[in-house]
């Protein structure tokens, strides 16, 4: 992978990161995820205004996690699964990669603990 291609990559990841981060728009997703839908049916599940509804579809959208059609003045929405399994990817590379080093300095502690026990001291007890 080219620095560009890296960089591109990181870019698609955060957007992705940060858009999941509100719960509203995981709802959405949710809501389109096998299907379409248009806006004003998004909007119709949330106590919010459509102009908020309007907001977190763009973000998702400039997040490239839905796609958007237009038929007329209708918008619809669908989530596109290739870019949230791209997440999910980099997601279980991301916690793989973390529990490995974290095992390694588990078993990295347990060994240095280990070597550093003093064995029992040979004198013989003292009775009181």
């Amino acid at each position: 992978m080219t620095l560009t291609q890296a960089l591109t990559y990181d870019h698609r990841v955060d957007a992705a990161l940060k858009a999941v981060a509100e719960p509203r728009r995981r709802a959405i997703l949710r809501l389109v995820w096998d299907r379409e839908l248009a806006a004003g049916e998004i909007a119709s599940h949330f106590d919010v205004t459509r102009a908020a509804v309007s907001q977190h579809l763009s973000v998702l959208k400039g997040a490239h996690l839905v796609s958007e059609r237009r038929d007329g003045t209708r918008r619809f929405y669908r989530a596109r699964p290739d870019a949230l399994h791209e997440l999910s990817r980099f997601l279980d590379d991301y916690w793989s990669g973390s529990l490995s080093r974290l095992r390694d300095a588990v078993e990295a502690a347990a060994g240095a603990e280990t070597t550093s026990e003093t064995p029992n001291d040979p004198r013989p007890d003292k009775e009181p």
